[in-house]
C-alpha cells in the first residue's frame, strides 16, 4: 500500500492530522480484505451513496495510473485471437467493489414488501460472505439502514468499515475500523470524506490485479 497519498491528505488538510493513524489503519484493513481475496460492499444514503457509487468507480477501473488486468487473465484471452488482443490491451486491473445503493429492483421490491430499513442488510446477507467487508458512510453515524447493514455484516464474518463524523454515533460501536472527520456540520463533513477516501482509493491502487 501506498501511504504517500495518506501523507499528502494530512499536508492538503490540515484538519485531518489527527485521524492521520485512523485513516492508515482503514485503508490498511481495506488492502488486507482485497489480498486476501474479499470483496468490498459499500452503502449510504443521498450524498453518501453517491459517494458509495464514486468509491466503486475508483475501485474497479484505474484511477491514479494506468494498469493493466493480470497477466494469467491476459495470457487466457489471447485465444480469441484479435479481439482477444483487444480486451488484454483495454482491460484494467481493478478490486472487486459493489455499492449495495444502486441495486434498484431488490431494494425497493425489498423496501416495499417488507422493511426499507432492511433493504441494505438483505443485500449484505444476500451477497456478503465470510472474509468480505462492508463500508458504509454515514455523516452522522447513526443512519439506521446503514446500521443494519453492519449488524448484519458482523454475523455474516466481514470487516466492518464506517467513514463518518460528529462524534461517530450509534454505528462507531458496530465498525472494526471508523475514520470520523472532525467536524460537525453534514455539508462539511461530505466535504471532507471525498478526499479522505479519494487518498484510500489510491493508496490502494498498486493492490489492483
Amino acid at each position: 500500500m501506498n501511504n504517500e497519498y495518506i501523507s499528502g491528505l494530512i499536508e492538503g488538510y490540515p484538519v485531518l492530522a489527527p485521524i492521520e493513524r485512523d485513516i492508515t489503519a482503514f485503508a490498511a484493513a481495506l488492502e488486507k480484505v482485497f489480498s486476501s481475496g474479499g470483496r468490498l460492499y459499500l452503502c449510504g444514503n443521498g450524498g453518501s451513496a453517491a459517494d458509495c457509487s464514486h468509491i466503486e468507480a475508483e475501485l474497479t477501473k484505474a484511477f491514479m495510473y494506468k494498469k493493466n488486468a493480470d497477466a494469467d487473465f491476459c495470457d487466457r484471452l489471447q485465444g480469441l485471437g484479435d479481439e482477444g488482443k483487444m480486451l488484454a490491451e483495454n482491460l484494467e486491473a481493478a478490486l472487486p467493489a459493489i455499492s449495495l445503493v444502486t441495486r434498484f429492483a431488490v431494494n425497493t421490491a425489498y423496501a416495499n414488501d417488507v422493511c426499507a430499513n432492511l433493504a441494505l442488510a438483505q443485500g449484505v446477507y444476500a451477497l456478503g460472505r465470510e472474509g468480505d467487508a462492508l463500508w458504509a458512510i454515514s455523516t452522522s453515524g447513526n443512519a439506521a439502514n446503514c446500521i443494519y447493514a453492519m449488524q448484519a455484516a458482523r454475523a455474516r464474518g466481514m470487516t466492518v468499515f464506517l467513514l463518518t463524523g460528529r462524534n461517530g454515533g450509534k454505528g462507531a460501536a458496530c465498525a472494526d475500523r471508523t475514520i470520523c472527520v472532525p467536524c460537525a456540520e453534514t455539508a462539511k463533513i461530505q466535504e471532507l470524506h471525498l478526499p479522505v477516501y479519494h487518498a484510500i482509493c489510491a493508496a490502494l491502487e498498486d493492490v489492483k490485479r
